[in-house]
């Protein structure tokens, strides 16, 4: 039985040319494509693949958020993360809400393929860079309380922060995440007073420093 793949990523060159390579294994396919966060968390319902290919900085949802809510919607559809980011929020925060693997968008096929059958066998896998990584966070471990975006702020905060972040009006973000205008507005309240940040402008810079989303997005 093939491994069934759906690939999450913004840029379309980057998914034909994923396609290409995965469709040229006779073991594994690519099923089905996303474009953003939102419909890979749809498509991962709809069809359940095996395992999802996810790019972290995509618009409109990015693949922290999309991570999150597969992992708890529909929890035997394994994450594989294929980012150009190394740095370890981004890695930590995805293996925290449920990543199975990530690597880095620079790697061979050969260690795409092989991460892509270790995550199938259920076990996680770490690219040697990222492994790297997450030792050095490890053995310096002198961390203060984590206050990242991810702690400070609640899933639908950071939902609404990144819509605000590639701006989106309240009346879109309203519109987009199903809620009332009124409800935005709160979020958007309870957002800066958490942050400490009130201007739309510096909001954006923290989503971006954040991973929330990207100028490239």
């Amino acid at each position: 039985m093939k491994i069934r793949i759906l690939l999450a990523d913004d840029h379309k060159i980057v998914r034909d040319g994923l396609r290409a390579l995965i469709d040229s294994y006779p073991d594994m396919e690519v099923v089905a494509e996303a474009s953003d966060g939102r419909t890979a968390v749809r498509l991962a319902k709809e069809i359940s693949p095996d395992i999802v290919i996810m790019d972290i900085s995509m618009p409109d949802m990015n693949g922290i958020e999309a991570t999150r809510q597969i992992s708890a919607d529909s929890p035997g559809v394994k994450i594989l993360a294929l980012s150009m980011h190394s740095d370890r929020r981004y890695i930590r925060q995805l293996f925290v809400l449920g990543a199975a693997g990530y690597l880095l968008k620079d790697c061979a096929i050969d260690e795409l393929v092989n991460a892509i059958h270790a995550v199938a066998d259920r076990q996680l896998y770490l690219s040697p860079r990222i492994a790297r990584v997450v030792m050095g966070e490890y053995l310096s471990r002198k961390q203060t309380a984590d206050s990242s975006v991810f702690s400070l702020l609640t899933a639908r905060e950071r939902e609404v922060l990144q819509l605000m972040a590639e701006g989106k009006s309240t009346k879109e973000i309203a519109y987009i995440l199903d809620l009332s205008i009124k409800t935005i507005e709160a979020h958007r309240q309870n957002i800066m007073e958490k942050s400490n940040i009130h201007s739309v402008a510096e909001l954006t810079k923290y989503a971006i420093r954040e991973g929330l989303t990207s100028l490239e997005s």
